[in-house]
């Protein structure tokens, strides 16, 4: 069963297309390649999970657009959203 896609082969994130729980280990298909992540946190429907390690600092890649910033180290399996990421469009106040 699928349970998270990618949309873009650059892409570091993929979509969570049903809730997921923590400590689930998941498929992603990233080309021909399948990669296994353990979800270290509850992951709700449509939002993102990591697929690598993101250190501070690093762009958040979907669609294979950036979309934001890691504003803190965000390992493999953790949720990605406004918590630990910040925009690159508006310049912080």
């Amino acid at each position: 069963m699928i349970r998270a896609l990618l949309i873009d082969e650059k892409d570091n994130v993929a979509t969570a297309v049903s809730d997921i729980k923590a400590g689930e280990v998941i498929s992603v298909k990233k080309g021909s390649v399948s990669k296994e992540i353990k979800v270290k946190e509850a992951i709700a429907f449509g939002h993102k999970i990591a697929l690598c390690d993101l250190v501070k600092g690093t762009d958040i890649i979907k669609y294979g657009e950036v979309i934001g910033r890691a504003k803190k180290d965000i390992k493999a399996g953790e949720w990605v959203h406004t918590h630990n990421t910040e925009d690159t469009y508006v310049p912080p106040k």
